[in-house]
């Protein structure tokens, strides 16, 4: 099913919507495009939403399983206008927002669905799940101009960390913190301060009132936490191309990046097991 714009999208797919969980894939540009509808369609989502401008071509065998919307995905208000849209006309359903070249891991992924993993959240009482941003970047950037190799992936083993978070009146925030690592920390005087953080609930439930921010963050404070109060929950990786891609092509940043390759560089071996052992997402109490 293809809309014309999202503005027809949110006033008529109601009833698409109406069964999750729902991805939203954001295609900035058509750089593996095909693989993170693939993915997102296999993990075991029920409506997988494509947004992005007509030129984008969708493989023959993923066009018509996925829900694709004509859109600016570089729009400045890309977030209130989708994300927030959804949430508007998706009210109880879970749902995932990320970018092409984005690839969603979950502890046990292999040999579970997300809609498995969301019933679990469901009977913890999580509306929300902790995503971490994990750069994935190729290995030879002579061989890959453009920083994506789904076969030369690496991702960083170690450097990342987290400060407390502040609300608005510079109080601690209860189960909240900001998290910074991978490419956005080794390579930081190229990246905005606002867009250092690499957490973002990416996997939460829409409810009337939800409003998602543009630092990715909501604006009801409990959905913004990494944990229940009374245990550690379940949290899931976002393994990403989008910085390695935007740092290549960025020509502030650009000539300056031979490779990403350091010390504490590793293959990406594309498999939850190797993200639970970095410590980059949490099981939880579920095994």
């Amino acid at each position: 099913m293809t809309f014309s714009s999202l503005t027809e999208f949110l006033s008529k797919a109601r009833a698409a919507l109406a069964n999750g969980p729902i991805a939203i894939i954001l295609m900035e540009d058509s750089i593996e495009v095909d693989s993170t509808l693939r993915h997102h369609l296999d993990a075991g989502f029920r409506q997988v939403v494509a947004i992005g401008v007509p030129d984008i071509v969708l493989a023959p065998d993923i066009a018509p399983r996925v829900t694709r919307v004509h859109h600016d995905a570089l729009s400045d208000t890309i977030l209130d206008d989708a994300v927030n849209g959804v949430i508007a006309a998706a009210p109880g359903q879970w749902v995932h927002y990320a970018y092409n070249a984005e690839y969603l891991f979950f502890p046990f992924c292999e040999t579970r669905t997300v809609g498995e993993m969301l019933a679990f959240s469901t009977e913890e009482r999580r509306d929300s799940l902790l995503t971490y941003v994990v750069d994935l970047y190729a290995g030879d950037l002579t061989a890959h101009a453009n920083a994506v190799s789904m076969e030369d992936a690496h991702l960083d083993r170690s450097g990342y960390y987290a400060l407390a978070r502040k609300d608005k009146n510079n109080a601690f925030a209860e189960r909240q913190l900001d998290f910074y690592g991978g490419l956005r920390w080794r390579f930081e005087e190229h990246v905005p301060p606002p867009r250092r953080r690499i957490d973002r609930v990416s996997l939460f439930r829409a409810r009337s009132g939800l409003r998602l921010r543009t630092d990715h963050t909501f604006n009801l404070p409990e959905y913004n936490t990494y944990a229940c109060p009374w245990h550690n929950s379940l949290t899931a990786a976002l393994c990403s191309f989008r910085t390695a891609k935007a740092l290549r092509r960025n020509p502030g940043s650009a000539p300056h990046i031979k490779t990403f390759k350091w010390h504490n560089s590793a293959p990406f071996q594309w498999h939850s097991q190797q993200l639970l052992d970095l410590g980059l997402m949490e099981p939880g109490q579920w095994f």
